[in-house]
């Protein structure tokens, strides 16, 4: 495995602790290597000396073995180049001779580099049919950026081998989803627009852009966040059962429903959108700035870092539940959620009582809770909302939980491309994002001021409004 941006966070926050639990457990190969390269002129033992303290900061202590590490080591090595040059990846060659055939090459490098690499690898003839390339979000800043992209690499390496990764995809509480959905039959028959009232989406975040300032102020929330995480979420809970579970019969699952939803562009904007930007305030009490007082980032910029939009399904199933997609940094709390609110019942015998509420709670804890209605003890018939609730932390104490990295590293390994985003999805999503950053830039939506550490611009709650019966 070739880990190209190999002293960057990614790589060493991310990559790496996630290989080092593979090798622990006894998941990789005993021929399996791995290559870090970067500008770094870094000597291998220096690159070890700076992974095992990134991996000591980041796997629990009571994972973390000497001896443990020191075999690891063995499989890690460094080699120093700049991947813009051509020449590098000649020298790159050599170092790889003699070399087992089959080659995993992780781009952790910002995606305007991805053409670049794929083409040097080509002229360098280490792109061999056993090979396979991994590519991080964002895939391109546009649908046109994105098809070039995929020209590129689809020039080099052919689909089969091309590995588009959301590590939201890893999760596991992400992989229940589709459990609780095709291997329970109490879901099935109310998993449509006959039962369900609409569907919330949330992934907030305490943090600010941190390091990121640069990158960021160019991408914004809605490539960042909604184009990837929350679009694979979206298709998740809206996709049909597909007939197998295998990559391509997921995957086109997926696909229809990225195409079926309705375009939101022109004026829409206005109606269905929420673009909002953090000012400052407080998170954990303590005094934070303001977006535009981030490092590297432009003291004008008007880069949105929270939205929140109306999604809907132009199809049989799903016609007339609004999806609302939320997302946000510096919220009053961190949380990644999927709330399945069910339609009341028809007649209300009680008075008082909600309707049934699903919630699928992706962090910071992983859980299902399914909120149900029950008298409460003592006199006459008063209802309260109980939770029947999966933890599934305490389900399964004698398993630790496998970080999404490390579950979809192994899926490269192993070839399997089901928890991965294929081209046509890729390219389907920016289709229905693109008009809806055109709206905003025709329309001057600029973002709408929001504290840190609030639950957002107060327009949120006028979406709401708008779209949902009694508008909560």
């Amino acid at each position: 495995m070739l880990v190209f941006g190999g002293t960057g966070d990614l790589a060493l926050h991310k990559l790496l602790p996630a290989l080092y639990y593979l090798h622990r457990d006894g998941r990789l190969h005993a021929q399996t290597r791995i290559l870090a390269l970067a500008r770094q002129p870094l000597e291998r033992a220096a690159y070890q000396a700076l992974a095992e303290r990134r991996c000591r900061a980041q796997v629990a202590r009571a994972d973390f073995d000497a001896a443990t590490w020191q075999g690891f080591a063995e499989r890690l090595d460094y080699f120093a180049m700049d991947i813009e040059q051509s020449a590098d990846f000649s020298r790159l060659a050599r170092r790889l001779e003699g070399s087992p055939a089959q080659q995993v090459y992780y781009l952790a490098t910002a995606p305007r580099l991805f053409e670049a690499v794929v083409e040097h690898l080509a002229i360098a003839g280490l792109a061999g049919p056993q090979s396979r390339i991994v590519l991080e979000k964002p895939l391109g800043h546009s649908l046109e950026s994105a098809r070039a992209i995929n020209a590129a690499i689809g020039k080099v390496f052919d689909e089969s081998r091309v590995f588009r990764i959301d590590h939201y995809l890893g999760k596991e509480t992400v992989q229940n989803l589709m459990a609780l959905r095709f291997a329970n039959a109490l879901f099935e028959p109310l998993w449509r627009a006959g039962h369900i009232d609409h569907v919330r989406i949330n992934v907030y975040e305490t943090l600010g852009v941190e390091n990121r300032g640069a990158y960021y102020d160019q991408a914004g929330a809605m490539r960042d966040m909604v184009q990837n995480h929350l679009l694979q979420l979206l298709c998740l809970v809206a996709m049909e059962a597909p007939a197998r579970f295998d990559a391509e019969a997921v995957r086109d699952e997926k696909l229809r429903v990225l195409q079926a939803l309705k375009p939101i562009g022109g004026l829409d904007v206005r109606d269905k959108t929420v673009r909002g930007q953090y000012a400052a305030g407080k998170i954990g009490g303590q005094e934070v700035p303001a977006y535009w007082f981030e490092k590297n980032v432009d003291n004008d910029s008007d880069t949105e870092t929270f939205v929140a939009l109306l999604a809907e399904i132009d199809n049989w199933r799903w016609a007339g539940v609004p999806f609302f997609l939320c997302t946000g940094k510096r919220m009053a709390r961190k949380t990644s959620e999927i709330v399945i609110q069910f339609k009341p019942v028809p007649h209300r015998l009680f008075n008082g009582g909600e309707a049934n509420r699903l919630l699928i709670r992706l962090q910071p804890e992983e859980r299902i809770s399914l909120q149900l209605m029950a008298k409460a003890p003592g006199k006459g018939m008063r209802l309260e909302p109980v939770e029947l609730d999966l933890n599934l932390a305490q389900a399964f104490q004698q398993k630790r939980r496998w970080d999404a990295y490390e579950r979809l590293l192994l899926d490269v390994i192993e070839g399997d491309s089901t928890l991965f985003m294929r081209r046509d999805e890729v390219e389907a999503a920016w289709a229905w994002v693109d008009p809806i950053l055109q709206g905003w830039h025709e329309h001057y939506q600029s973002p709408r001021p929001y504290p840190a550490g609030s639950d957002g611009p107060e327009q949120l709650q006028a979406l709401f409004g708008r779209h949902l019966r009694g508008g909560s």
